[in-house]
C-alpha cells in the first residue's frame, strides 16, 4: 500500500509541477571540482590528492539504485553482503567495512557500530547525489579513525540551474528469474521523487523521497512458505523494504554559504528461519501444523547536518555540525508457516543503537597568500552507543559506552612554483577510552606538463576497536570466546605514487591515461585467535596486513563515443598468528580489469551503455587442522548493459537493459574458514544473479 501511495505521489507532484515556471536562472557550467581532503572546492586537476570522481551522469547511465550498485563497478573496490544482516559493506584493497571511511557531504555516517565504518552502503540512496569521490590510501589526518583503506564520500546536490527543477523515476528489476508487483511478490521495485526550488538568487531548497523495496532471493531455499523436515526454509537473499527522505534549505550570497540538510530512513529486514518445527495439534485426530520462530529488524536513521562556509576578515572558515542517530530494533515471532499466521510475538529490542553529536571545522588562509597556506582544524565525536546481547554475545548484559574522541589538526600547503606544490599535516586525536594517537601525512604535486600530473601522497592512520573486540563474551560446552578491554588502536600507513596525463590527438579525439602505485601497511591488526586448544578464542593485537597495488587507466573520447579501461594487480600479505604456529608473510596477487564504453545516436540521443568488470582469482592463507594452508576463491565476470531513449523533448527518458549478464551469485571458495561461532562455508555469496530492468524518468 505504501508503494502504491508514492507512486501516485510522484506522479501527481509532476504533473504539477509541469504546470510551473520553467528555467529562469542560466549559470554557466564550472569544471569539475572536487572537496575530499582538500582546502576548499577545488578543480580536480589542481588537487593534492588523486581522487575519483563518480557524477551524476554516469550514476544515471548504470541505472543504479545505491551506493553499493555504482561503487561495485569500480576497480579495487568489493561490495561485501551479509545476506544474513542485509547490510553489504566496501572492501578496499582487501580492507573491510572498518577501515574505510564513508562520508556524505564531508561528514562520517552513522552506523550500527559507530560513526564512518562499516556502513551500509545500500542504505545509501542516489536520488539526490550530485557525485561520489573516492581517494585510496591512509587518510588519518584529515578524517581521523577509521580511514586506513581510503574514504568515500557521497556528494548530494545543493543548487540547481533552472528556478524550478523535478526528477520523478519509477523503476522495476527481476531478481534473477523472479518478478512480480503483488505483496510478498518477486523482484525490486524503486520509486523516487527530487524537487529543487530556486526562491531567488539567494536561497534554494530540495526535497526528495526514495522507496526501494527488494523482495528477496530464495537460491538454493525454498522461500518463507516452506514447510517440512528439511531445514531449507526461507531466503538466501532476505527482503528488505527502504523509506528515504530528504530536505534541503540553502543560502548563498557573496563569500558566505550555509545550508541546513534533514534525513530519515526506515527500514524494514525480514529473517526467515531455515528451520519449521511439526507441532500437533491435539485435536484428537492426528492433526498438525509447523511452526517457524522469525525476526524482523526495523531501522531508523535521523541524519542533521548544518554546514557552513564564510570568511571572518581574509581567514577562511568551514564548519560542519551534525546530529545523527541510528536505531536498529528486532522482535522475534512465532509463525505458523502453513496457515500464514503469527501465533505470538515477542516484545520489540534495540539490537544496535547510536546517537552522535559531531563537528569539523577548518580554518585557512591565514596568510592570505597563494604561495603559502595553513590550515588548522579541530573534529570532536561523541557517540553514545549501545549494542544487544543478542547482537555482541556480550558477558551476562548488553553493552552500552559513551566515547568522546577529540582530534586536532595542521596541514601547510607550499606552492613552491607554479609546477611544484606540498603539503605535510599532523593529527593528535585524544580519546577517554584509549591513549592518545597521532598521525602524519606529506603530499605532493609536480606538474609535469600542461595537462599532466605527478602525486606522491604518504598518510598514517588509525582504527579503535569495536563493541565485539572488546566487550564479547561468549560461553558454551563447545566454544569459549572472549573480548579484550585491553586492545590497543590499530595503526598503519600508505605510501603512493599517482601520475596522470592528458591530450588531444586532433580531429576531435581526447586522451587520457594515468598510472598508479600505492603500498598500504597495517600493524597490530586486531583478530580473533586460538589462545588455548581445542576451542578457547581471544581477540589480540596480533597480526600485520600489506597490500600493494599498480593500475593503469585509459579514456578515450570523440563526439558522442567514449571508452575507458581499466586494469591492475594487488598483492595482500597477512601475517597470521595461532598458537605456536605463524603464517607465510609472502604476497599473492589479484587481478582485476574493467572497462566502459557509451555511444550516443546523434539524431534521436538514442544511448548504449557497457560496463564490465573482471576480478580474478584470490588467494589468502587460513588457518585449517593446526596449520596455515593457501584457501583460493574463484575469479568472475560482471556486465551491465543499459540503453536509454528519450522523448517529449527530453522530459521523459525510458531505460531498459540487464545487470550481471554473466549471472554471477555464489563463487567457489576454500578461503572461508568461518570463526570461532560457525564453520566456513565452500560458497562466497556475491550477488543474486541475472537481472533486467526498466526506468521511466521524467525531469526538467
Amino acid at each position: 500500500m505504501k508503494k502504491k501511495v508514492l507512486s501516485i505521489l510522484s506522479l501527481s507532484m509532476v504533473f504539477w509541477m509541469n504546470a510551473q515556471e520553467k528555467d529562469s536562472l542560466n549559470q554557466k557550467k564550472i569544471e569539475e571540482v572536487v572537496i575530499t581532503g582538500q582546502y576548499m572546492q577545488q578543480s580536480i586537476n589542481k588537487s593534492i590528492y588523486k581522487v575519483e570522481v563518480i557524477d551524476a551522469e554516469q550514476i544515471k547511465n548504470m541505472a543504479a539504485t545505491n551506493a553499493a550498485d555504482v561503487l561495485n563497478q569500480t576497480l579495487n573496490i568489493q561490495i561485501t553482503p551479509d545476506t544474513n544482516s542485509g547490510n553489504s559493506t566496501a572492501n578496499i584493497m582487501g580492507l573491510g567495512g572498518d577501515y574505510v571511511k564513508i562520508l556524505i557531504d564531508n561528514i562520517p555516517v552513522v552506523g550500527d557500530t559507530g560513526l564512518g565504518s562499516n556502513i551500509d552502503l545500500t542504505k545509501i540512496s542516489l536520488a539526490n547525489i550530485e557525485r561520489i569521490e573516492v581517494v585510496k590510501g591512509s587518510m588519518g589526518v584529515e578524517y581521523g579513525n577509521g580511514a586506513l583503506a581510503g574514504v568515500i564520500n557521497i556528494i548530494t546536490k545543493k543548487s540547481s540551474t533552472r528556478k524550478v527543477s523535478v526528477r520523478a523515476v519509477l523503476q522495476e528489476e527481476s531478481v534473477r528469474d523472479g518478478y512480480n508487483l503483488r505483496k510478498r511478490g518477486k523482484g525490486r521495485h524503486i520509486q523516487n521523487v527530487n524537487i529543487g526550488y530556486n526562491i531567488d538568487n539567494n536561497w534554494f531548497t530540495n526535497i526528495s523521497f526514495n522507496h526501494n523495496q527488494f523482495m528477496g532471493y530464495e537460491g538454493e531455499k525454498a522461500g518463507y512458505k516452506y514447510f517440512g523436515d528439511r531445514p531449507i526454509r526461507g531466503y538466501e537473499w532476505n527482503p528488505k523494504d527502504q523509506y528515504e527522505a530528504n530536505a534541503l534549505i540553502r543560502y548563498t550570497k557573496n563569500k558566505t554559504s550555509f545550508f541546513y540538510k534533514i534525513s530519515y530512513l526506515n527500514e524494514k529486514f525480514n529473517f526467515y528461519n531455515p528451520v519449521s518445527t511439526r507441532e500437533p495439534l491435539n485435536d484428537g485426530h492426528g492433526g498438525a501444523t509447523y511452526l517457524a520462530t522469525d525476526r524482523e529488524y526495523n531501522t531508523n536513521r535521523w541524519l542533521h547536518q548544518f554546514n557552513i562556509q564564510t570568511n571572518l576578515g581574509h581567514i577562511r572558515y568551514m564548519g560542519d555540525f551534525s546530529y545523527q542517530k541510528q536505531d536498529r530494533k528486532f522482535f522475534d515471532y512465532t509463525y505458523d508457516v502453513p496457515n500464514r499466521t503469527k501465533i505470538s510475538e515477542k516484545p520489540e529490542n534495540s539490537y544496535y543503537k547510536t546517537d552522535v553529536i559531531y563537528s569539523r571545522g577548518m580554518f585557512s588562509n591565514f596568510l592570505d597568500s597563494k604561495k603559502f597556506d595553513f590550515q588548522l582544524g579541530y573534529e570532536l565525536d561523541y557517540t553514545n552507543g549501545y549494542a544487544s546481547l543478542i547482537a555482541g554475545d556480550f558477558f551476562e548484559e548488553s553493552v552500552k559506552r559513551k566515547i568522546f574522541t577529540y582530534g586536532t589538526f595542521l596541514s601547510a600547503e607550499w606552492n613552491i612554483s607554479d609546477k611544484f606544490s606540498l603539503r605535510p599535516g599532523a593529527r593528535l586525536s585524544v580519546s577517554e577510552n584509549f591513549d592518545n594517537q597521532f598521525n602524519y601525512s606529506l603530499s605532493s604535486r609536480l606538474k609535469t606538463s600542461e595537462n599532466s600530473n605527478l602525486r606522491g601522497v604518504f598518510g598514517t592512520a588509525n582504527r579503535y576497536p569495536t563493541y565485539d573486540e572488546l566487550y564479547t563474551s561468549f560461553i558454551n560446552l563447545n566454544h569459549d570466546i572472549q573480548g579484550n578491554p585491553d586492545l590497543k588502536p590499530e595503526n598503519g600507513y600508505s605510501l603512493g605514487l599517482f601520475w596522470d596525463q592528458g591530450f588531444s590527438a586532433g580531429n576531435g579525439w581526447k586522451l587520457n591515461y594515468s598510472l598508479e602505485a600505492l603500498y598500504v601497511d597495517l600493524k597490530d591488526k586486531i583478530e580473533m585467535v586460538m589462545v588455548k586448544r581445542p576451542s578457547t578464542y581471544k581477540f589480540m593485537n596480533i597480526d600485520q596486513y600489506r597490500s600493494l597495488l599498480f593500475a593503469a587507466n585509459a579514456n578515450i573520447v570523440k563526439d558522442q563515443f567514449r571508452f575507458g579501461v581499466r586494469t591492475s594487480l594487488n598483492g595482500i600479505s597477512v601475517s597470521k598468528q595461532d598458537m605456536d604456529v605463524s603464517s607465510p608473510k609472502d604476497f599473492q596477487y589479484n587481478f582485476q580489469a574493467g572497462a566502459n564504453v557509451s555511444y550516443k545516436l546523434n539524431n534521436i540521443n538514442t544511448a548504449f551503455n557497457l560496463y564490465y568488470k573482471y576480478t580474478g582469482p584470490s588467494r589468502l592463507y587460513v588457518l585449517a587442522n593446526e596449520s596455515f594452508r593457501l584457501g583460493r576463491t574463484d575469479g568472475f565476470h560482471m556486465m551491465d548493459f543499459v540503453v536509454s531513449q528519450p522523448f517529449w523533448k527530453d522530459a521523459l527518458e525510458l531505460s531498459v537493459g540487464v545487470k550481471n549478464i554473466f549471472d554471477v551469485t555464489s563463487l567457489n571458495s576454500t578461503a572461508n574458514v568461518g570463526n570461532a561461532h560457525t564453520a566456513g562455508s565452500d560458497r562466497l555469496n556475491l550477488y543474486y544473479g541475472r537481472s533486467y530492468f526498466a526506468r521511466l524518468m521524467y525531469q526538467f
